[in-house]
């Protein structure tokens, strides 16, 4: 069962007006106070891991094995 006066308290402490917290859909809700998780890794970062814990055995990425 939701908690609504701590989501009624929650929209008023980030500054959404009661009306506007009941004119939101759940999707909205959820986008506005999920956290958001790191995004993608950058291939940069792809590569360093690639270069710090290389697979062994595995092809590298120009094709050849190691």
């Amino acid at each position: 069962m939701a908690e609504w006066g701590a989501m009624m308290r929650a929209a008023v402490a980030m500054g959404i007006s009661p009306e506007a917290f009941w004119r939101l859909s759940l999707k909205e809700w959820r986008m506005l106070t999920v956290p958001v998780g790191p995004g993608p890794m950058a291939r940069r970062e792809l590569d360093e891991m690639m270069r710090a814990w290389p697979d062994i055995g595995s092809p590298s990425p120009s094709g050849e094995g190691r």
